[in-house]
């Protein structure tokens, strides 16, 4: 529920805007139903990254505060007419009724006309100032150059104002409007035809044409922004200030057709069959502010976070839609490591643990079942594979939080000394029970507890560089989707087999070059992102150690040496089987390389480059 008052004040400044006024009496409450609400900042129990009121509300807050020297009586100089013609309704009766206690007359068309009879409030039709009713089926309703005359016509052209006289149009001041509700009709299942006629046409129109001229008319296309502007129209402001807001206006009506077209323009090139497959030749990214960082990746950036409003990404599913329900802001580098960590988690079926540090994977282990006890031990098992790196990390899970396992997070002591208590950064789950959060909490004032659902499966991935950006499917195979062949003498055992397609889970999730050391279902050691695959496998023998013995190695891509390189060195140092993608021109050299160490070797012919 969102609920804003205003009430009577002396000559000050707007409460969160910085813009002189002087207010009347007024008293405004707009409640957003809950099936309409887009999300909260904070309240005592968690902090959504969606689309926020307080957010919502940035109408007037970057407008430059200015000094009451030249005023001006805005209601005196705007008593008019007000367009009203909205599919969400919320907070309509409010706004009408404040519009009519100043003097407006209002016009509506179809169900807003309805509402705002039934709050008691007079309303013209617009067929009755049209001369037209509605027709073809609701699709022409203010279609007409009675109403766009009214709005386009400018108020200090007198060629403009004479030709509105000749043809006996009376100027609109105000529209209010918002447009059909396109993306949840298609999110809902419905069948083309129905998509198709929600597809708003007249109310987009309307107002571009009353953003097009809003230096005399007031376009509003947000219930959050209802308050203020009955406010505005009831009481005074600076001329300057009148201007900004006004154009703030404006662009957020064009923001708001832009958005929405982007969505009917990606339906129409996907599920419509325009497309076939294939690239769009042009394409926009609708999006949100979610929220504003401290800073970006370092302190000397400024960032924020906007949630993606395509209808690929339909769902409130992802990091930048999760619920934030203890702790301190989201970061910038918090996003990407928590991006990191819950996608490496989730492409594991078993119940997972997994530890991030800085993008990448330090630590992996899966239990054998769903019990507390089992989950308990895959969170040690990551730990305990690289508990200096974990210490500071990002720790996920692809099940619900208990309470058992959040007093093991809590008191869980690192295994280099046995003595102090490991600190993590965030943890992240898909669920918490309430005890199990409750219990989290205590750990740390400043740890943020973040609740986030699997992204979309089939979503694409975009990456700016300069002056444009990169475009690709996500990478989704699983070594179910994968088939694994062995090239050597050496067949694997069925644990081996296992293990590899464990260790071939966790090599996509890190950085090129990339090599993992698994055994029963957790990772022993990894190395990344190096120049060169013989760095990246001495690394993740080196943190494996003496447990690297009847491990399997997983590469991301093949090798393109054997002998006295990468495959001999694991070799040498104990693996007992290993995956590549195969494909090099020496890729006989590594099998013979296995089959004088007793070594299994599989190939895949799939590749998991990660940069």
């Amino acid at each position: 529920m969102y609920t804003v008052c205003v009430s009577r004040i002396s000559t000050g400044r707007l409460a969160s805007t910085g813009l002189t006024h002087t207010t009347r009496s007024a008293r405004v409450a707009v409640t957003r139903p809950a099936a309409a609400a887009k999300g909260v900042v904070r309240s005592s129990k968690a902090q959504v990254f969606g689309n926020t009121s307080a957010l919502r509300q940035l109408t007037l807050a970057t407008l430059p505060m200015s000094r009451p020297m030249s005023v001006k009586t805005f209601a005196a100089a705007s008593k008019g007419k007000a367009l009203v013609s909205v599919f969400d309704k919320t907070g309509l009766p409010e706004l009408a009724k404040g519009l009519s206690e100043l003097g407006y007359e209002v016009v509506s068309t179809g169900g807003s006309a309805k509402a705002v009879a039934a709050a008691g409030v007079p309303v013209t039709q617009v067929d009755e100032i049209t001369g037209f009713p509605e027709m073809l089926d609701g699709r022409v309703k203010t279609l007409h150059p009675v109403v766009h005359g009214g709005i386009l016509a400018k108020r200090g052209d007198p060629k403009h104002m004479a030709t509105l006289e000749e043809h006996k149009i009376g100027p609109i001041d105000i529209v209010v409007g918002n447009l059909y509700p396109f993306k949840q009709t298609v999110n809902s299942g419905a069948s083309f035809e129905d998509c198709v006629e929600q597809i708003d046409i007249g109310g987009p129109t309307m107002l571009r044409a009353a953003a097009k001229n809003h230096q005399d008319v007031l376009v509003v296309v947000d219930p959050l922004d209802y308050p203020l502007v009955l406010e505005v129209l009831g009481g005074n402001m600076a001329d300057a200030d009148v201007a900004k807001l006004r154009k703030r206006l404006a662009w957020k009506a064009y923001q708001h057709t832009a958005s929405y077209d982007s969505q009917v323009a990606e339906w129409l090139w996907n599920a419509g069959g325009v497309g076939e497959g294939e690239f769009p030749p042009e394409m926009s990214v609708p999006m949100t502010l979610s929220s504003v960082c401290r800073y970006g990746e370092n302190s000397h950036q400024a960032a924020a976070v906007y949630t993606d409003q395509s209808l690929a990404e339909s769902g409130k599913t992802g990091v930048a839609a999760a619920v934030l329900h203890h702790g301190k802001e989201m970061s910038y580098n918090n996003y990407l490591d928590t991006e990191a960590a819950f996608s490496a988690v989730c492409d594991f079926d078993a119940p997972t643990c997994v530890i991030v540090k800085h993008t990448n994977p330090c630590g992996v282990a899966s239990a054998p079942s769903d019990s507390s006890e089992d989950l308990l031990q895959a969170y040690r098992l990551a730990v305990r594979a690289d508990p200096i790196s974990a210490f500071g990390g990002i720790v996920a899970f692809n099940r619900p939080l208990t309470v058992e396992l959040a007093k093991e997070i809590r008191e869980f002591r690192s295994p280099t000394d046995g003595d102090t208590r490991m600190f993590y950064e965030i943890v992240v789950a898909p669920a918490y029970t309430d005890e199990g959060l409750a219990t989290l909490k205590g750990k740390s004032k400043t740890l943020r507890i973040l609740e986030a659902q699997p992204r979309n499966s089939g979503a694409r991935q975009l990456r700016q560089v300069g002056g444009g950006w990169l475009y690709q499917d996500v990478d989704a195979l699983k070594p179910a989707d994968i088939t694994f062949t062995c090239v050597s003498e050496k067949q694997p055992t069925e644990q081996e087999m296992k293990d590899v397609k464990f260790a071939w889970s966790c090599v996509k999730h890190v950085k090129s070059n990339a090599i993992t050391i698994a055994k029963d279902n957790r990772m022993l050691g990894m190395g990344s992102g190096q120049p060169n695959r013989v760095k990246s496998v001495e690394i993740a023998l080196e943190k494996a150690g003496e447990e690297v013995a009847g491990s399997v190695m997983a590469s991301d891509a093949f090798f393109p040496f054997a002998w006295g390189d990468s495959v001999e060195k694991a070799c040498q140092a104990g693996v007992t089987a290993i995956v590549h993608p195969g494909g090099s021109m020496r890729d006989q050299d590594a099998v013979d390389c296995c089959n004088k160490y007793g070594v299994a070797l599989l190939t895949n012919g799939v590749r998991h480059f990660r940069h």
